[in-house]
């Protein structure tokens, strides 16, 4: 590596940024060699010793940088760019930095200053106190972690209990990035994990900075907060209540099938970043109680607020599992600025899959080729406008219009949670915005057919929101 450009990027470095360098380059240097090293300078000095940099071969000093998001020393010192990188890094075996590392540093990346309070307390017994003080970084941490054997490869599971008692976001986020990368490889492409749908761009869950450089156009709301707010799911599956103590509701059947449905809207908005609180079978009364907490809620330092709701319904209304109603309006109305000013200027997102019931026994069945009854019909809540406040940052998503149909299989959950889930796991990590993804949501769903009767189902979505709403993967 000619000294002239070698010093010419270690003039660039901050002291954060070295302290990144070293953690990221621990499989290649000795320990005690890395603890010596005060400068880049010196860093990279170790690096060639070990044969790691040599003369005429950037590649694992391209790495490096790319990994810490300084794109810009890429191209002025070193002559190359983003692409090039990335691609050099879809050549297996080419990435030189484990994915456990480099989760690792991602996460400490983005990890809040109360979770590394937090880490640091329930550390207090495995950690010299010496290697506690407030100025210890995530990074320290971990390569203290690392020193008494308490984090590796083979060895996560301390790591684990951790994250599920800070915020088990953060464990999810280590867990589906080993799952998509592989133990052994450092990556897997696109084109190497085929037409499945998931997608994993190369080495890059996006380095630091690098989010936002397509979506120019028109303004992003921040959403780079870890985790980046509440993922609230209210799923209504046992309506025995209701039917015990209302004549009228003496049809209202158990929404099978409405497990699927959170399960799978816990598996995307996990990967979202979102900390997900999940109620189960509740009383309108209930309902109202669990939305007024998430509305008193310190949302401060989050940027979004997600609550999906899966019931039965009626116009403009939900049914607690006893059969009385809560107005959609009255939920969406508790998160306005006068009721929750935390939220202020940020996205306020609803999903609504709420159905009319089988009162009228108009339930349309859906036989499968094995003869069973797979599927029930539920007739939807009809849209009213009135459904959000008329104030900026909301939108509401509606699983149909007035007068059609919504379809939920008891194996395969609802057409609309699940071509929404299918879609944000698919689109997110390209950097589509939601309402490109909801418009894809209509498409699919609007092609539905219920064989035995030609029905059809159109999801709706209304909002009020001022900038586009990218949920970032990373």
């Amino acid at each position: 590596l000619p000294r002239p450009q070698l010093l010419a990027v270690s003039e660039e470095l901050d002291a954060a940024e070295l302290a990144a360098l070293k953690f990221l380059s621990r499989e290649h240097v000795p320990r005690r060699r890395l603890e010596a090293v005060r400068s880049p300078h010196d860093l990279f000095e170790a690096l060639q010793e070990k044969g790691v940099l040599e003369a005429g071969n950037l590649a694992f000093l391209r790495e490096l940088l790319y990994c810490i998001g300084r794109i810009d020393l890429l191209v002025a010192q070193l002559g190359s760019s983003r692409e090039q990188v990335e691609r050099e890094l879809r050549v297996p075996g080419r990435a030189r930095v484990p994915p456990l590392r480099y989760l690792l540093f991602q996460l400490s990346e983005d990890i809040t200053e109360d979770e590394l309070m937090s880490f640091k307390l329930l550390l207090v017994k495995e950690l010299p106190k010496s290697k506690l003080t407030p100025e210890a970084t995530m990074l320290d941490i971990f390569t203290e972690m690392e020193k008494k054997g308490l984090l590796g490869k083979d060895n996560l599971s301390l790591l684990k209990s951790l994250c599920e008692k800070i915020n088990i976001s953060l464990w999810n986020r280590i867990e589906d990035g080993l799952d998509l990368f592989g133990q052994e490889e450092m990556l897997i492409t696109e084109e190497e994990r085929g037409s499945t749908g998931h997608l994993v761009s190369s080495v890059t869950l996006a380095p630091p900075g690098s989010f936002n450089d397509s979506s120019q156009q028109l303004e992003a709301y921040k959403m780079t907060s870890r985790p980046c707010g509440v993922c609230l799911i209210l799923n209504n599956h046992n309506f025995a209540k209701a039917r015990e103590e209302r004549l009228e509701h003496k049809h209202l059947k158990d929404r099978n099938g409405t497990d699927v449905d959170a399960a799978a809207l816990r598996n995307v908005f996990s990967k979202l970043h979102f900390r997900i609180e999940e109620y189960r079978d509740l009383t309108a009364e209930e309902i109202r109680k669990t939305v007024n907490i998430f509305r008193c809620e310190d949302h401060e330092d989050k940027d979004c607020f997600v609550c999906c709701i899966l019931s039965h319904g009626k116009k403009g209304i939900i049914y607690g599992v006893d059969g009385q109603e809560v107005p959609i309006r009255e939920l969406t109305a508790s998160f306005t600025v006068q009721n929750c000013n935390s939220l202020a200027g940020k996205p306020k997102v609803f999903f609504i899959q709420a159905c009319q019931g089988d009162a009228l026994h108009k339930g349309v069945s859906i036989e499968t080729d094995s003869g069973e009854q797979d599927s029930s019909a539920e007739r939807e809540a009809r849209v009213q406008l009135d459904c959000i406040p008329a104030e900026a940052d909301f939108l509401l998503g509606m699983a149909t219009l007035q007068d059609y149909v919504s379809y939920r299989s008891p194996r395969e959950g609802t057409w609309y949670i699940q071509a929404l889930c299918q879609h944000l796991e698919y689109s997110c990590p390209r950097g589509e915005d939601v309402l490109t993804i909801l418009t894809a949501v209509n498409q699919e769903v609007s092609r539905k057919t219920c064989e035995q009767n030609a029905k059809k189902q159109m999801p709706q979505p209304s909002f009020t929101l001022r900038k586009k709403l990218i949920f970032p993967v990373n």
